[in-house]
């Protein structure tokens, strides 16, 4: 088994999606619904990337299953979040919550015996900060640390200035799993496969983790700050910069301009495929997305559900069931022949476990 480390501070992801003010409600069917979903988030169900995948996966359940319901809930307020769930939780049979910041949900759930709830990037705890886990509770959490291996492999073998960096968006523990693959990548990268790229980070964008780390990186300190997102891509580009991860939510989305509008810079999308996003004129900036396959997860749940057959587990996801990847179809990403080469190299060792990137688990060893 090969264990690969970063050798330098790292920082988290941007991972963590969450509410804001107001809803939606989608109705595709039905006077009556055999289930009624609700999703909450912080920044939207259409954010293009976290949220937005969680929210493609109960649409594909219901698409196949129209007398049920989704209801869309938005609260920008993270305190606000879980008394949000507290106060719909009689309103629903299901919720879906993507992000870190429900975390805290363990006694609404107990309270709430007859209510499903799907928790994505996220254990759960009860009120005094105990981990627990419940029949009513399915919690899904990623392996990101892979996916920021692939993105650090392709950030190491496209670069030609040598710089690369990775942008997240506040320092929750899928950001951390993402910053230290992307290093663990341009690591095994230059170890292994000759490139000689190295990661930047700058001071000023620091983070600091829930247990107090110093993380390093690069944060915008929001997943929903377009503007600082600009204000870190630009600096990295300065620095030199010419292929950017970008974990960052909506903030990323600032990374993407300061992309755009400089020459010869790639950014590698993040959870979902962003080429899309990532069209600038007659070109794009998009090498490729590392991806997180929450939407299939939240649909396999959703039918569980509805059959009967659904029980609480804290489910750990990665490569092994096709829950981690990055993007390889033609036209949907720019590697070149080689790069593709060797990640697909990569992804069958660490299906294997020959390869274990770094991850929060280690980071208290590698500080």
């Amino acid at each position: 088994m090969r264990k690969v480390f970063m050798k330098s501070a790292a920082g988290f992801l941007a991972a963590a999606a969450i509410l804001t003010a107001g809803s939606m409600t989608v109705k595709l069917q039905a006077e009556e619904a055999p289930i009624s979903v609700c999703i909450i988030t912080s920044s939207g169900v259409d954010d293009g990337s976290f949220n937005q995948d969680c929210y493609n996966g109960i649409k594909a359940f219901i698409e196949e299953h129209p007398d049920c319901t989704v209801t869309d809930i938005k609260e920008t307020d993270y305190n606000e979040l879980i008394p949000t769930v507290e106060k719909s939780a009689g309103d629903y049979d299901v919720f879906v919550l993507p992000g870190f910041n429900f975390a805290g949900i363990g006694d609404i759930a107990m309270n709430n015996p007859d209510k499903k709830f799907i928790v994505v990037d996220s254990t759960i705890t009860d009120s005094e900060g105990n981990a627990v886990t419940l029949d009513n509770v399915y919690t899904m959490t990623f392996k990101e640390q892979e996916g920021g291996f692939y993105a650090g492999v392709a950030a190491a073998l496209t670069s030609q200035s040598g710089k690369v960096a990775v942008v997240n968006g506040m320092p929750f523990p899928s950001n951390v799993n993402y910053e230290l693959g992307f290093m663990s990548g341009v690591n095994y990268a230059n170890e292994n496969y000759g490139s000689s790229a190295s990661c930047v980070e700058l001071p000023s964008y620091a983070g600091t983790d829930l247990f107090g780390n110093d993380v390093g990186g690069n944060y915008t300190g929001d997943f929903q700050d377009e503007a600082q997102g600009k204000v870190v891509g630009e600096a990295l580009i300065a620095e030199g910069c010419d292929v950017i991860f970008v974990a960052a939510g909506a903030s990323g989305n600032g990374v993407f301009t300061a992309a755009k509008e400089a020459e010869g810079v790639y950014v590698i999308g993040c959870d979902v495929d962003q080429f899309d996003d990532g069209v600038n004129g007659s070109g794009n900036i998009i090498l490729t997305s590392a991806l997180k396959v929450m939407h299939s997860n939240v649909t396999l749940q959703l039918e569980k559900i509805y059959d009967g057959s659904f029980s609480g587990e804290d489910a750990l996801l990665g490569a092994d069931t096709d829950s981690t990847g990055y993007v390889s179809e033609e036209g949907r990403q720019q590697l070149s022949e080689d790069a593709l080469e060797k990640l697909a190299e990569c992804s069958e060792l660490l299906k294997s476990g020959e390869i274990v990137p770094a991850s929060q688990g280690d980071f208290q060893g590698l500080k």
